[in-house]
């Protein structure tokens, strides 16, 4: 893939093991000295009907991931990342904002449970990631399937 593809990317985390997969499946593309990084959570809001959590106890979960993240980043030596804490009632709407926003060359994830085949035909946000968005959407494999 283009080393541009990696220079500035977006990397939506859905739970604690999403980030840490994540992280690891990226980590072999990034180039340490120019490649930068956004880790977005998005908690969705209810649109009217009341949240899952209290916005403290979604907040918390957020930071939970984060540290997952940037745990995994920091020990492999890569420094130059963010994270940030977005609100919306359509997660992938606010994924591909946040990716605009940024300047993102790139939003980069991991699929998140389930058959892939399944998630893109019933609709879910990877799909709506990869057919709404103005920048290119990656997905990468776990790390352990990556080498196999």
């Amino acid at each position: 893939m283009p080393e541009t593809l990696f220079q500035k990317i977006l990397v939506p985390v859905a739970s604690e093991s999403d980030a840490e997969t994540t992280c690891q499946a990226l980590l072999p593309y990034l180039d340490r000295d120019t490649s930068e990084a956004k880790i977005v959570h998005v908690i969705e809001k209810a649109d009217g009907a009341p949240d899952k959590a209290s916005p403290e106890q979604l907040q918390e979960e957020a930071e939970k991931m984060f540290d997952r993240a940037i745990e995994q980043f920091t020990n492999a030596d890569f420094t130059n990342f963010e994270t940030e804490v977005r609100y919306g009632t359509n997660v992938a709407d606010a994924i591909v904002d946040a990716g605009r926003e940024y300047g993102a060359s790139a939003i980069v994830f991991t699929p998140r449970g389930g058959k892939r085949w399944t998630r893109l035909l019933t609709g879910d946000v990877a799909n709506s990631l990869l057919t709404n968005t103005d920048r290119p959407v990656i997905t990468l494999p776990p790390e352990e399937d990556s080498h196999g």
